[in-house]
């Protein structure tokens, strides 16, 4: 290592709720922490749509012993990465934003983690322990059909304005789905709903689901339940039904069929996948140290596939489990 190198304590992979969590807690502990992020600060929470409000109150997303006040019961995404802003800011966070870890060597101790810039510029970062809390959202589920990969197919829902007055396609039947489409309809947009299960998701929110369903039964949203996607056109789509094969117009398609964790580049890491379990990486429960010596794991990634249960509302504890660990063995390995 050369002399003007540092070598920080803990290095988090990610600066959503979750990671700016887990660099508090350590931060808070006594470690020297720096975090990096591919994108911007919170950058999965950007990407939500525009008009997005949380299913969850204000005070079940605080981290850092820091309030969250909002005018509203249900918090909205830009409520919530101005707080998180403020929060990074209070703790004077050292947040690289977009830097793309590219791979990471050494060992428990000494890793080093190497990263490029928005411009190409290399660098590394060495720290003794890592934590990383990658989340999920930045990998859809692809349909992998013919036409998927047109311009106008969308996996990521922003806003309706684009689309008033033009014949939609949405793919999926669990939240983002049902909000995107009554969005889009309530914005202008001809909606049709394409779902392969029999019905629309149990799981969808108690105030949306009769929603969505008022405005089938009342034919503004056409929906295609025990149906699939065959292919997609220019300006058609094809759609296998329970009645046979259907060619609808359309001009634009949401396939939101969820996402799922980087599981590539944690297994990069050595971090072991359990095959027999959703893909859930080898994880201490106590510690959420992993199969790697000195890499811990935070937030969604914890879950595997199962990504449906953590969210900022428990993976924020995440932290406190990793600090109360990094305690005893940081200040081991320095004596």
């Amino acid at each position: 290592m050369g002399a003007s190198e540092t070598l920080y304590d803990v290095l988090v992979i990610g600066a959503g709720p979750t990671g700016l969590a887990c660099a508090i807690d350590a931060q808070r502990a006594g470690f020297s922490v720096v975090i990096v992020d591919k994108g911007c600060l919170c950058n999965s929470l950007f990407h939500y749509p525009a008009n997005m409000t949380f299913f969850t109150t204000p005070e079940l997303l605080e981290i850092g012993n820091m309030p969250f006040s909002s005018p509203n019961q249900k918090p909205t995404r830009n409520e919530a990465l101005e707080y998180y802003r403020k929060v990074a800011d209070h703790y004077q966070l050292n947040v690289l934003q977009y830097h793309t870890v590219d791979s990471v060597s050494g060992a428990d101790g000494d890793f080093a983690v190497h990263t490029t810039d928005r411009f190409g510029r290399k660098r590394t970062l060495r720290a003794r322990k890592l934590i990383v809390s990658t989340g999920y959202y930045d990998l859809p589920n692809y349909l992998g059909i013919p036409g998927e990969e047109l311009s106008k197919v969308r996996h990521y829902y922003d806003e309706a304005h684009p689309y008033s007055g033009l014949k939609v396609l949405v793919i999926g039947g669990k939240n983002s789905a049902a909000i995107a489409a009554l969005d889009l309809w309530r914005h202008g947009a001809h909606v049709t709903l394409v779902h392969r299960g029999e019905t629309l998701h149990r799981h969808i929110k108690y105030w949306i689901k009769p929603d969505i369903e008022n405005r089938i039964l009342k034919g503004e949203v056409t929906a295609y339940l025990g149906s699939t996607v065959e292919s997609i056109h220019e300006d058609t789509v094809t759609v296998l039904t329970q009645q046979g094969r259907v060619e609808l117009d359309n001009d634009f398609v949401f396939a939101l069929t969820g996402y799922h964790p980087d599981f590539g580049f944690i297994e990069r890491l050595g971090v072991k996948l359990d095959e027999d379990n959703d893909r859930c990486p080898v994880c201490d429960p106590a510690t959420h140290e992993s199969n790697v010596a000195g890499i811990y794991l935070a937030g969604v990634i914890v879950a595997g596939e199962r990504t449906n249960e953590i969210f900022i509302e428990n993976g924020r504890f995440h932290g406190k489990l990793i600090a109360d660990s990094l305690r005893s063995k940081l200040f081991r390995y320095s004596t």
